[in-house]
């Protein structure tokens, strides 16, 4: 069966998941989460991609970006963060061969709906997992930063987050609200499989936008909109 065509449109956010082969562990210590981070901080600017936000686990990462200009910045940029870590693991362990599980997913986000949800699936990863039990207690995504728990504010604005207030401190009220309120299950479901397909995350008559722009058809899983 052949690999699922990804599909990258300038100016919308991209939810990206990339594991490690064979779910072996990408991050071992805190110099490894460190290390990444600051590659992706490095080299979003150069290829001029946003990262509305971020999650690294132990054996995958998410992140929600935006290519600005170009579609296949997402590509460039992940293949020069790939590279690296895998060059910096190879070496500290000794070993050849590879870090990662193939190509990283990618599903393009529906903007108006959907793209808070996905924020909200990608900063909620810890939680899931079971290793804290609020978002704000995990070191390594963007959580703390976007409600200005922390200085380190290098993610960039986003579309949504930025109409939850008139203020800054509005703003990061309304998204804490939002994270703590109780997931359906059908949008975490959607969110997921929509990633591990390479499908849009929204709906049909999203499906009919991006084929319009791009003369592609790329099916949406599910329909509608997630619960506000």
């Amino acid at each position: 069966m052949g690999r699922s065509p990804r599909l990258f449109v300038p100016g919308l956010a991209h939810h990206i998941v990339q594991r490690g082969h064979n779910r072996n562990a990408v991050f071992v210590d805190d110099a490894d989460y460190s290390f990444y981070l600051d590659n992706l901080i490095e080299w979003k600017t150069h290829y001029d991609v946003g990262v509305y936000a971020y999650c690294l686990m132990t054996n995958h990462v998410h992140l929600i970006l935006v290519p600005r200009n170009q579609g296949d910045s997402i590509s460039r940029l992940m293949r020069r963060l790939s590279a690296r870590q895998g060059r910096r693991v190879n070496r500290l362990e000794e070993r050849i061969g590879t870090l990662w599980s193939g190509r990283f997913k990618s599903s393009v986000i529906d903007t108006d709906n959907y793209l808070l949800a996905c924020l909200r699936y990608v900063e909620l990863n810890p939680v899931r997992a079971g290793i804290v039990n609020q978002p704000e207690d995990y070191r390594w995504s963007s959580y703390p930063q976007r409600v200005g728990m922390c200085n380190n504010t290098w993610i960039d604005k986003d579309p949504v987050t930025e109409l939850l207030g008139n203020t800054t401190a509005a703003r990061c009220r309304a998204y804490t609200r939002f994270v703590r309120e109780i997931v359906p299950g059908a949008e975490t479901k959607l969110i997921r499989k929509a990633a591990a397909r390479n499908q849009l995350t929204g709906s049909g008559r999203f499906a009919d936008e991006i084929e319009r722009r791009t003369g592609i058809r790329v099916e949406s899983r599910g329909r509608g909109r997630p619960r506000k």
